[in-house]
């Protein structure tokens, strides 16, 4: 395999985890009034998630290694990111997870909090994105 198909599958997958950010945030709202389901999806929506993000890293690292793109700024940014969402979504998970969402406060605060993050994501994502895009056509240099 190429270094250009290596990273195109990269992108697809970054596109395909983008996407799953966004239909993500149905989660909150298809269980708005089922606490358990909240759980349910949110270790199913954790769990996809989790492979998605495992999937873009692997391919880009890959890249990385196979390419011998060396390990750039925007490399390490993009490593940095992957880490910091990871970190984030498990810390998410186990809120769920422990909490008691019976009590309707918890359940309406953990749901916001998903809401919250998901958009956060879904930025860094899309930052990251669009800074490659920009680095690719020769805009910035980083």
């Amino acid at each position: 395999m190429e270094v250009a198909e290596m990273l195109a599958t990269h992108s697809i997958l970054i596109k395909v985890f983008l996407g799953f950010l966004v239909v993500g945030l149905i989660v909150p709202f298809v269980t708005a009034k089922n606490p358990l389901g909240f759980r349910k999806g949110s270790f199913i929506y954790t769990m996809i998630f989790q492979a998605i993000a495992t999937m873009v890293a692997f391919a880009g690292i890959v890249a990385v290694f196979t390419g011998d793109l060396g390990w750039s700024v925007t490399t390490i940014i993009m490593v940095a990111v992957w880490a910091v969402m990871m970190y984030i979504e498990i810390k998410k998970y186990k809120a769920i997870k422990l909490a008691n969402l019976n009590n309707p406060d918890n359940h309406k605060l953990l749901k916001s909090a998903f809401i919250k993050i998901s958009i956060v994501q879904i930025l860094l994502v899309t930052i990251m994105t669009v800074l490659m895009i920009l680095k690719a056509k020769g805009v910035v240099s980083i």
